[in-house]
């Protein structure tokens, strides 16, 4: 694979070659040959007066279909460890420009180059080392373009004709604000860079345990649902937990992730855990204020997986959606509201609230963002913008914390009941 020098790489080799051409033909042995954009070539050729100049300009680079998808992914199912570094692949596209000043010069200059191209399609590696070698030491890039590897690539360099109309050739000198010359486009493919970045390799193995399992189904724990208590869809502090689904005997650790918050937090699974079924509690430490850095778990939505001992090795399962709400302090009892602009509750809550996440207030209907916070709190405030009466009705009041909304139901009867804070707003 070559480094990402192998595109300047590409046009010192094809400008070493033209010149070595001029020079063995005693008619153009004084030519020129340059790899500048037109307009800077022009501007020196005004300058330095009369002169046979052929210039190879790069005027496009694009990626090459073929090679684009060929690599496995490069990142892990976490979407930022990095795999493998996959290869750039490219192709050049080039304008090969002459200039002459006398009859028939820039011709001539053409034919010779043109002739040059169609006689070596495919650039050996000999060459490209050989002209590589041979750079003219003033350039400052000489020395870095030896190390390349342009000539070690996989693939070899192939250099094709390319067909462009009179609209794009026009669009192209249009573009570089020069003045047409006798040109031929041509395409270099293609170019494989590959990054120096950093990767993680995996380790050997060491050892191979292979079983086989009677039956239809895979024989590996696979978690179906998380069931919090009381018929609840969410999950609270001190809770206990049951998760079903299939082959979960012998459950050792619960692992509870919060990818946005950065959380990852193993918890022991409960004894008495059966095939169907695992338990395990949420933590509820008791954590007074203030907590610059609390250890409780945040409510929000949490990527639920389970470890087990499957033929003596640990085995990971697959992972499930869990919810955990916050839950408004008891002892919380407003009573009744007053209606008004710019109406300010505060209210009492578990767990912490983080800086960052998002946290509403419901009274009713009526809803409010918590007022800004950079410290984690329990008892967030509320600005409603125009807080509305509810005509003596008594209504729930929920907090909402990054979507998950604050039990306010009794749901272990047929006939479900509100059993959370409720407020009327006079």
């Amino acid at each position: 694979m070559s480094n990402a020098l192998a595109i300047s790489a590409v046009s010192a080799v094809l400008q070493y070659w033209l010149t070595q051409v001029f020079g063995n033909s005693p008619a153009l042995s004084s030519v020129i040959v340059s790899a500048k954009a037109p307009d800077i070539l022009q501007t020196e050729i005004q300058a330095a007066g009369p002169q046979m100049r052929m210039n190879v300009f790069l005027h496009q680079v694009t990626h090459n279909a073929a090679w684009r998808n060929a690599e496995l992914p490069s990142l892990a199912a976490d979407g930022s460890t990095q795999l493998s570094s996959p290869p750039l692949a490219l192709d050049l596209h080039y304008l090969m420009t002459a200039y002459g000043t006398e009859d028939w010069e820039a011709e001539a200059l053409l034919g010779y180059a043109v002739l040059m191209l169609h006689d070596n399609p495919v650039l050996a590696r000999a060459d490209i080392a050989t002209a590589l070698q041979n750079l003219p030491p003033a350039q400052s890039l000489s020395t870095a373009l030896t190390t390349t590897g342009l000539a070690d690539q996989i693939e070899m360099i192939k250099v094709t004709p390319e067909i462009l109309g009179r609209e794009e050739m026009a669009w192209i000198w249009s573009a570089l604000k020069a003045d047409y010359r006798p040109s031929y486009a041509f395409l270099v493919s293609l170019v494989i860079i590959k990054s120096p970045a950093m990767t993680l390799s995996a380790l050997p193995v060491l050892q191979r345990h292979i079983s086989a399992q009677p039956g239809l189904g895979t024989g590996l724990p696979t978690l179906t649902a998380v069931i919090p208590p009381n018929g609840q869809p969410a999950a609270q502090l001190g809770d206990t937990v049951t998760v079903s689904g299939a082959a979960l005997a012998n459950p050792s650790t619960v692992l509870l992730t919060n990818a946005r918050l950065g959380i990852s937090q193993t918890l022991p699974a409960a004894a008495g855990s059966s095939e169907a079924s695992i338990q395990f509690t949420v933590p509820n430490p008791a954590l007074p204020p203030p907590q610059p850095d609390p250890a409780d778990l945040p409510a929000g939505m949490y990527s639920l997986s389970a470890t087990f001992s499957v033929a003596g090795q640990p085995t990971v399962s697959n992972s499930v959606p869990m919810s955990i709400s916050a839950t408004i302090d008891a002892s919380w009892a407003p009573g009744t509201l007053t209606h008004g602009s710019k109406v300010t509750v505060s209210v009492p809550c578990v767990p912490y609230l983080r800086p960052g996440q998002g946290v509403s207030l419901l009274i009713g209907g009526q809803q409010a963002p918590a007022d800004p916070f950079t410290t984690p709190t329990r008892s967030p405030s509320f600005t409603f913008a125009t807080l509305q009466s509810t005509d003596g009705a008594a209504v729930p009041v929920r907090l909402r914390v990054d979507g998950v909304d604050s039990p306010i139901l009794d749901l272990t009867s047929a006939t479900a009941s509100f059993t959370g804070p409720v407020v009327t707003v006079a």
